[in-house]
């Protein structure tokens, strides 16, 4: 039974949501010839992110549908914009337009306009906070573009897109691993943070052109001795990055906080290149490296095994939530007024 958004997405519940939207009849409608659609959809979203307040965690785009893990910042962040923040950044959704619907560009005057106006500032303001509002703003330009250049109409995306709430640290961290290696998993990249179109590969890419990636290398072989990275070295690694960074300590561009206590990026390649091997048959050896890791996130080598290895042999998402813990779940639950709730992947612990 489809369950209404309004209950599927909850700030009280929790910040984080694994979207996933999908062609519509799984076409290879970013595929086949039309891998720059990708390249459209990695854009906008870093546009999106600029203009909403929705921080962007974790992304891939594939042949035929993409995932996408967002932070809503919530009320507490459009609250701080001022009136006219907020008509600006409307303004670069939807401009005004003249005749024949030509946008026109953003005037002090049309600005002055909107903010004299209470009600449309209010709405606004919950639109900017909004994850189905935000989704639009994505999907559905990239749909019109599409089809200009394929010289039809009709739906290019399904009509719905799946949202999952994460309710921990481990939920959390397990899907912006799924997500980055998604595009691995599929064999489209000799090594995850080479990987087209992903987060992983933004994050190594940031890294290089802010040249600190001789950091970085230093920060994984500290790692591999196994040494606890600083944190004031673990937040300049990710310095003017538009997602969201790893380490939360740092900031990203947008001034929002990180997602991890005294996790780094030099942690997460450190994870994702073991956990990679679960996504491809024959390269499970384990490192010696990712205990100590899992150890400090407060599970283990099978618990974390499991749940990923669950996750990519899926062919559907199922459940509405993703939890580590049972008693996550049974808060969600007793929050929601039922009996249980669908955990997308089992209950590990």
């Amino acid at each position: 039974m489809t369950v209404p958004r309004s209950v599927l997405v909850d700030l009280e519940v929790t910040p984080y949501y694994h979207c996933i939207s999908r062609c519509v009849r799984r076409a290879q409608l970013c595929g086949e010839g039309f891998e720059h659609r990708k390249a459209w959809l990695e854009t906008r979203v870093e546009e999106l992110a600029s203009i909403f307040a929705v921080s962007i965690a974790s992304f891939s785009v594939l042949d035929n549908h993409f995932h996408l893990v967002v932070r809503l910042e919530g009320k507490e962040m459009v609250d701080r914009w001022s009136n006219k923040e907020v008509a600006e950044r409307w303004g670069r959704l939807y401009p005004p337009r003249g005749k024949k619907r030509k946008p026109l560009p953003v005037t002090e005057a049309w600005l002055k306009e909107q903010c004299s106006n209470a009600k449309w500032i209010k709405r606004t303001r919950e639109r900017l906070a909004n994850l189905g509002w935000f989704m639009k703003c994505l999907k559905e330009p990239l749909a019109k573009m599409a089809n200009r250049e394929d010289k039809c109409r009709g739906a290019f995306w399904e009509s719905r897109y799946n949202s999952i709430a994460i309710l921990d640290d481990l939920a959390l961290l397990a899907t912006c691993a799924y997500t980055d290696l998604n595009p691995f998993a599929a064999g489209i990249g000799d090594l995850p943070e080479n990987s087209p179109h992903t987060s992983v590969k933004v994050r190594m890419e940031n890294c290089r052109n802010r040249n600190r990636y001789h950091e970085l290398q230093a920060a994984l072989m500290s790692v591999g001795r196994g040494e606890v990275v600083a944190d004031d070295k673990a937040a300049r690694l990710e310095e003017q990055l538009w997602l969201c960074p790893l380490a939360k300590t740092a900031k990203n561009r947008f001034g929002n906080d990180g997602m991890l206590d005294h996790f780094s990026l030099a942690h997460y390649l450190e994870l994702l290149e073991w956990t990679s091997r679960l996504a491809r048959d024959g390269k499970q050896r384990l490192s010696d490296k990712v205990p100590p890791l899992l150890e400090r996130l407060g599970t283990n080598v099978d618990t974390w095994q499991a749940a990923i290895g669950k996750m990519f042999a899926r062919q559907r998402e199922q459940g509405v939530v993703f939890s580590f813990s049972r008693a996550h779940l049974q808060e969600v639950a007793a929050h929601r007024g039922c009996h249980h709730v669908a955990n997308l992947n089992g209950c590990p612990a």
